[in-house]
Protein backbone atom coordinates (compact mmCIF):
# COMPACT_ATOMS: atom_id res chain seq x y z
CA UNK A 1 0.00 0.00 0.00
CA UNK A 2 1.05 3.58 -0.50
CA UNK A 3 1.74 5.35 2.80
CA UNK A 4 -1.28 7.68 2.69
CA UNK A 5 -3.46 4.67 1.82
CA UNK A 6 -2.19 2.95 4.96
CA UNK A 7 -3.01 6.02 7.04
CA UNK A 8 -6.47 6.31 5.50
CA UNK A 9 -7.20 2.60 5.93
CA UNK A 10 -6.18 2.38 9.60
CA UNK A 11 -9.24 2.14 11.87
CA UNK A 12 -9.82 1.04 15.45
CA UNK A 13 -10.87 -2.58 15.10
CA UNK A 14 -13.09 -4.08 17.81
CA UNK A 15 -14.08 -7.33 16.07
CA UNK A 16 -11.58 -10.07 15.26
CA UNK A 17 -11.59 -13.37 13.41
CA UNK A 18 -10.21 -16.38 15.24
CA UNK A 19 -7.44 -16.70 12.64
CA UNK A 20 -3.95 -16.64 14.19
CA UNK A 21 -1.47 -13.92 13.24
CA UNK A 22 1.46 -15.34 11.30
CA UNK A 23 4.78 -15.03 13.13
CA UNK A 24 6.34 -13.33 10.08
CA UNK A 25 3.71 -10.55 10.20
CA UNK A 26 4.03 -10.17 13.97
CA UNK A 27 7.79 -9.77 13.64
CA UNK A 28 7.40 -7.14 10.87
CA UNK A 29 5.02 -5.17 13.09
CA UNK A 30 7.34 -5.38 16.09
CA UNK A 31 10.28 -4.36 13.86
CA UNK A 32 8.36 -1.25 12.77
CA UNK A 33 7.80 -0.40 16.45
CA UNK A 34 11.48 -1.00 17.23
CA UNK A 35 12.57 1.44 14.53
CA UNK A 36 10.59 4.34 16.03
CA UNK A 37 12.60 7.37 17.13
CA UNK A 38 12.88 8.03 20.87
CA UNK A 39 14.30 10.54 23.32
CA UNK A 40 18.10 10.64 22.83
CA UNK A 41 17.72 7.33 20.96
CA UNK A 42 17.29 5.54 24.31
CA UNK A 43 14.88 3.05 22.70
CA UNK A 44 13.07 2.47 25.99
CA UNK A 45 9.81 1.08 24.63
CA UNK A 46 9.28 -2.64 25.24
CA UNK A 47 6.43 -4.91 24.17
CA UNK A 48 4.95 -7.93 25.85
CA UNK A 49 3.37 -10.25 23.25
CA UNK A 50 0.45 -12.18 24.75
CA UNK A 51 -0.92 -15.18 22.86
CA UNK A 52 -2.01 -17.32 25.80
CA UNK A 53 -5.83 -17.49 25.77
CA UNK A 54 -6.14 -17.46 29.57
CA UNK A 55 -3.94 -14.35 29.84
CA UNK A 56 -5.83 -12.62 27.00
CA UNK A 57 -9.11 -13.32 28.78
CA UNK A 58 -7.65 -11.87 32.00
CA UNK A 59 -6.70 -8.68 30.13
CA UNK A 60 -10.19 -8.49 28.59
CA UNK A 61 -12.16 -7.15 31.55
CA UNK A 62 -15.02 -4.70 32.05
CA UNK A 63 -15.81 -2.56 29.01
CA UNK A 64 -12.84 -4.03 27.11
CA UNK A 65 -14.15 -7.60 27.15
CA UNK A 66 -14.24 -7.60 23.35
CA UNK A 67 -10.42 -7.62 23.17
CA UNK A 68 -10.64 -11.26 24.24
CA UNK A 69 -11.63 -12.07 20.63
CA UNK A 70 -8.16 -11.14 19.35
CA UNK A 71 -5.50 -13.84 18.91
CA UNK A 72 -2.76 -11.50 20.24
CA UNK A 73 -2.57 -8.67 22.74
CA UNK A 74 0.45 -6.37 22.74
CA UNK A 75 1.35 -4.39 25.86
CA UNK A 76 3.49 -1.30 25.23
CA UNK A 77 5.72 -0.63 28.24
CA UNK A 78 8.53 1.69 29.27
CA UNK A 79 10.57 2.54 32.31
CA UNK A 80 10.32 6.36 32.43
CA UNK A 81 14.02 6.56 33.36
CA UNK A 82 14.73 5.16 29.86
CA UNK A 83 13.43 8.38 28.34
CA UNK A 84 13.90 12.02 29.22
CA UNK A 85 12.24 15.20 30.36
CA UNK A 86 12.53 18.84 29.43
CA UNK A 87 10.66 21.96 30.56
CA UNK A 88 8.72 19.95 33.13
CA UNK A 89 7.49 17.49 30.48
CA UNK A 90 8.19 13.77 30.65
CA UNK A 91 8.75 12.24 27.21
CA UNK A 92 8.30 8.54 27.94
CA UNK A 93 4.68 8.79 26.80
CA UNK A 94 5.82 10.39 23.54
CA UNK A 95 8.36 7.60 23.01
CA UNK A 96 5.67 4.94 23.44
CA UNK A 97 3.21 6.96 21.33
CA UNK A 98 5.58 7.12 18.38
CA UNK A 99 6.41 3.42 18.68
CA UNK A 100 2.73 2.44 18.94
CA UNK A 101 1.85 4.52 15.90
CA UNK A 102 4.56 2.77 13.89
CA UNK A 103 3.11 -0.53 15.13
CA UNK A 104 -0.54 0.19 14.27
CA UNK A 105 0.33 1.54 10.82
CA UNK A 106 2.50 -1.51 10.07
CA UNK A 107 -0.38 -3.75 11.17
CA UNK A 108 -2.81 -1.89 8.88
CA UNK A 109 -0.37 -2.25 5.99
CA UNK A 110 -0.34 -6.03 6.54
CA UNK A 111 -4.14 -6.29 6.68
CA UNK A 112 -4.32 -6.64 10.45
CA UNK A 113 -6.44 -4.69 12.90
CA UNK A 114 -5.52 -2.95 16.15
CA UNK A 115 -7.22 -0.69 18.67
CA UNK A 116 -5.22 1.52 20.99
CA UNK A 117 -6.42 0.75 24.54
CA UNK A 118 -5.59 3.22 27.31
CA UNK A 119 -8.47 2.36 29.66
CA UNK A 120 -7.20 -0.68 31.55
CA UNK A 121 -6.07 -1.68 35.04
CA UNK A 122 -2.32 -1.14 34.88
CA UNK A 123 -1.63 -2.87 38.22
CA UNK A 124 -3.55 -5.95 37.10
CA UNK A 125 -1.75 -6.01 33.73
CA UNK A 126 1.65 -5.61 35.41
CA UNK A 127 0.95 -8.47 37.81
CA UNK A 128 -0.43 -10.77 35.11
CA UNK A 129 2.46 -10.09 32.72
CA UNK A 130 5.19 -10.02 35.40
CA UNK A 131 6.22 -6.46 34.48
CA UNK A 132 8.74 -4.83 36.85
CA UNK A 133 7.45 -2.20 39.28
CA UNK A 134 9.36 0.72 37.71
CA UNK A 135 8.00 -0.04 34.22
CA UNK A 136 4.78 1.63 33.10
CA UNK A 137 2.23 -0.14 30.89
CA UNK A 138 1.19 2.75 28.67
CA UNK A 139 -1.10 1.02 26.18
CA UNK A 140 -2.53 -2.29 25.08
CA UNK A 141 -3.67 -3.26 21.63
CA UNK A 142 -5.40 -6.33 20.36
CA UNK A 143 -3.89 -7.58 17.10
CA UNK A 144 -5.61 -9.78 14.59
CA UNK A 145 -7.56 -10.09 11.39
CA UNK A 146 -10.61 -7.84 11.37
CA UNK A 147 -14.02 -9.51 11.39
CA UNK A 148 -17.17 -7.90 9.98
CA UNK A 149 -18.21 -5.06 12.27
CA UNK A 150 -20.66 -6.06 15.00
CA UNK A 151 -23.62 -3.93 16.06
CA UNK A 152 -21.69 -3.07 19.25
CA UNK A 153 -18.78 -1.75 17.19
CA UNK A 154 -21.06 0.18 14.85
CA UNK A 155 -22.65 1.84 17.89
CA UNK A 156 -19.23 2.75 19.35
CA UNK A 157 -18.02 4.18 16.01
CA UNK A 158 -21.19 6.24 15.71
CA UNK A 159 -20.99 7.45 19.32
CA UNK A 160 -17.39 8.65 18.98
CA UNK A 161 -17.97 9.92 15.43
CA UNK A 162 -14.97 7.84 14.37
CA UNK A 163 -15.27 8.57 10.66
CA UNK A 164 -15.60 12.35 11.06
CA UNK A 165 -12.33 14.23 10.81
CA UNK A 166 -11.77 17.93 11.39
CA UNK A 167 -10.52 19.94 8.44
CA UNK A 168 -6.95 21.21 8.17
CA UNK A 169 -8.30 24.75 8.57
CA UNK A 170 -9.64 23.75 11.99
CA UNK A 171 -6.32 22.30 13.12
CA UNK A 172 -3.47 24.19 11.47
CA UNK A 173 -2.35 27.73 12.32
CA UNK A 174 0.32 29.61 10.38
CA UNK A 175 2.71 31.97 12.09
CA UNK A 176 0.33 32.56 15.06
CA UNK A 177 -2.63 30.78 16.66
Amino acid sequence: MEFMDVINSRKSVRDYLGKPVEEEKLLKILEAARLAPSWANKQGCNYVVVKNRAAINELAWDFNSWIGEAPVILAACIDPKNSGSHNNMDYYLVDVGISMEHLVLAAADLGLGTCWIAGFDEAKAKKLLNIPEAVRVVALTPLGYPAPMSERSKTVREFVKASKRKSLQDLVHYEKW
